[in-house]
């Protein structure tokens, strides 16, 4: 058919064009006219084969329905995202009952006489686009269960372990080299997830962190994939995630807004806001901690240690110099400091106190190394590590600044003490290039010890699990399950 008559007969159609609520199974000689949102390919897993092209599509009542181009068919039609399309004959398969990106029950699938058409002005207006937005209970009920996947939309805390600043500065080369990149997000005042971004995903979050004049706030993903990792609930992007910040998208607009007013208006909540706060990893022991760091498929995961400090490692400095800038090291050069991160935008390094504090711990089972860094140095005796070097040198004029300051008094108080970390078992820890475990937060004193649950050394455990079996299930394999759909007919 011509294209112009196509186009011309597809605005006349317009009118009795079926609605989506209409869509039911079985073979369809109508007329459907919709927007298409997105489209992506679905391959299998393992092989890789093409199974087909994916569609989100909207009609006028905004009513969305996935779409489906056998394998066959792939590159048969003209697509493109945003354009309205009339189409004539399809068949209503059955939604599938895993991974579904659309609540409707049917799925518009081509057909062998499938006819589709631009509509260059479409006689009633069709929305843009269409979310479903689903909270943190919602997501942890359908945790690991391979059932619908959802949107989220909230404020971004970390990117790669980087605090949101003006002039944050993303390592394209090692997200690019490492195919993703975690950014910890919180819906208003909900607890903070990690978001995992996968290959494209993470993609085009670099590139809108570019293109953007400040650094963005706010993060939209959808069709994300709620999964237990590393102990806690966290979201991942699959191949047909699409990604928004701030000004893209309303509901992107919308939660600036609240955002902005929220700020301007609350200042606790704010405060909340700023605060790195990550979702409860699971309670391990360190007889579990390495157990789950000795198997072969463990990987880079966070959890959760109440564990008595026996002593403070001396011998070595307890802190390093870093950028005031990005908080990378700083070292000497010719005539002043030099940050060691060489994407830094700081023309004149100002260095800051910053701590790396080995401690010497220990529970019922094991004893370990933890090595304290940054703010939780400050979590742990109260101080900035700027302070204490400060009163130090303060207190003893005739010490030159490359004195090595003792451990201080601040660091020395804290043996004896009960408290719970947060920690991280890194790339390091699992090739063995180290056995010192990296503390990213510690808990106040006063926080209440939860009971153990699984196998420690002296748990009766019904499951029978050994020592770190429940470490290995809190650590499930971080990988994104692609959707997958069977061919229709």
């Amino acid at each position: 058919m011509n294209p112009d008559a196509a186009t011309a007969l597809s605005s006349a159609r317009g009118d009795q064009a079926m609605l989506f609520r209409d869509v039911s199974h079985g073979p369809r000689e109508a007329d459907l006219m919709f927007r298409l949102i997105h489209f992506w390919e679905a391959r299998n897993l393992n092989t890789k084969t093409l199974i087909g092209q994916e569609m989100l599509l909207i009609d006028q009542e905004g009513t969305v329905i996935q779409g489906f181009v056998p394998a066959g068919r792939v590159g048969t039609f003209d697509l493109v995202a945003g354009s309205v399309y009339n189409l004539s004959n399809f068949f209503g398969s059955r939604s599938k009952d895993q991974y579904r990106v659309a609540d409707h029950v049917a799925t518009v699938s081509f057909s062998w006489n499938t006819s589709l058409a631009v509509v260059e002005n479409p006689p009633v207006l069709i929305p843009d686009d269409r979310f479903r937005f689903h909270n943190y209970e919602e997501f942890k009920a359908n945790c690991n269960s391979r059932g619908d996947l959802y949107d989220y939309v909230g404020h971004m805390n970390l990117v790669n372990g980087q605090t949101i600043t003006d002039h944050m500065i993303l390592d394209e080369v090692d997200i690019a080299e490492k195919r993703h990149l975690c950014v910890h997000v919180q819906t208003h005042d909900g607890p903070v997830m990690k978001l995992y971004l996968w290959d494209k995903a993470a993609a085009d979050l670099c590139q809108k962190f570019k293109s953007y004049g400040n650094t963005p706030s706010v993060l939209l993903v959808t069709i994300v994939n709620p999964k237990h990792l590393g102990g806690t609930l966290d979201l991942t992007s699959l191949s047909s995630s699409r990604v928004f910040m701030d000004a893209d998208v309303q509901p992107t607009r919308d939660y600036l807004e609240w955002q902005t007013d929220m700020l301007n208006s609350n200042s606790d909540i704010a405060n909340r806001i700023a605060d790195e706060v990550v979702t409860k990893p699971e309670l391990v022991t360190l007889e579990e901690l390495f157990s789950y760091i000795k198997q072969d498929s463990s990987k880079v995961a966070w959890f959760e240690c109440m564990e008595t400090i026996d002593d403070v490692v001396q011998g070595s400095a307890w802190y390093f110099i870093s950028c005031g800038g990005c908080n990378s090291k700083a070292v000497k050069g010719p005539t002043s400091l030099i940050c060691n991160n060489k994407k830094c935008v700081k023309t004149e390094v100002t260095g800051v106190p910053q701590y790396l504090t080995r401690i010497s711990v220990y529970d019922k089972t094991e004893q370990a190394v933890f090595v304290i860094l940054g703010d939780a140095g400050k979590e742990l005796t109260g101080k900035h590590a700027s302070e204490l070097v400060a009163n130090y040198f303060e207190a003893n004029d005739g010490v030159g600044a490359d004195h090595c300051v003792p451990v201080p008094q601040a660091l020395l108080d804290t043996i004896g003490q009960t408290r719970k970390f947060i920690v991280k078992v890194s790339d390091h820890n699992l090739t063995g290039k180290t056995q010192t475990i990296t503390v990213t937060k510690i808990l106040p004193p006063e926080a209440p010890l939860r009971s153990t649950v699984g196998v420690g050394s002296g748990s009766s455990g019904s499951s029978g699990d050994t020592a770190g079996d429940k470490a290995r299930k809190a650590a499930e394999i971080l990988e994104a399950d692609e959707a997958k759909r069977p061919k229709s007919g």
